[in-house]
C-alpha cells in the first residue's frame, strides 16, 4: 500500500476551523480546501448580518487566503462546492463568485441547497486546486 504525504495548511489569515478539522490538506500535487463561512479572521464573528453579498464576499476571501498561505491562487482552482441556505440566492452569489473564478477556465462546481450551515451563515464554499 502507498501513502501519499500530505501536510496541513493553515494561516491566521483565514478563521480557524470550528471543529477537528484543518482549513486545507496538501496532498499529492493538490490542495483540499475545507468549506469556508463567513466569519472574519480576527475576530472569529460573523460577516454579513445575513446579507449573502456580504457573506459570500467574505467566504471568498477565506478561500483565498487559504490558497495564498499554500502557495496557489484562484486560476489553480478546479473543482468548487457551493452550499446555500436558499437557492433563491444562487444568482447573488453566482455574480460574486465570478468575480474570483470568472476569468480564465472557471472551476468545475457543484451548487446544493442545505438544510443549515454552521453558526447559521447562508453559505459555505469549498474547493480543490492543484498545486503544479
Amino acid at each position: 500500500m502507498t501513502t501519499i504525504a500530505h501536510q496541513a495548511v493553515t494561516t491566521s489569515d483565514a478563521p480557524s476551523p470550528v471543529g477537528p478539522y484543518n482549513q486545507a490538506v496538501q496532498a499529492g500535487g493538490w490542495l483540499y480546501c475545507s468549506g469556508q463561512i463567513p466569519l472574519d479572521p480576527a475576530s472569529g464573528e460573523m460577516v454579513g448580518n445575513g446579507d449573502v453579498e456580504a457573506e459570500t464576499r467574505q467566504v471568498l476571501r477565506n478561500l483565498q487566503a487559504v490558497l495564498s498561505a499554500a502557495c496557489t491562487d484562484a486560476s489553480k482552482v478546479v473543482r468548487t462546492t457551493v452550499y446555500l441556505v436558499d437557492l433563491a440566492d444562487f444568482q447573488a452569489v453566482n455574480a460574486i463568485y465570478a468575480e474570483m473564478f470568472g476569468d480564465g477556465i472557471s472551476p468545475a462546481r457543484a451548487c446544493v441547497q442545505v438544510a443549515a450551515l454552521p453558526k447559521g451563515s447562508k453559505v459555505e464554499i469549498d474547493c480543490i486546486a492543484w498545486l503544479g
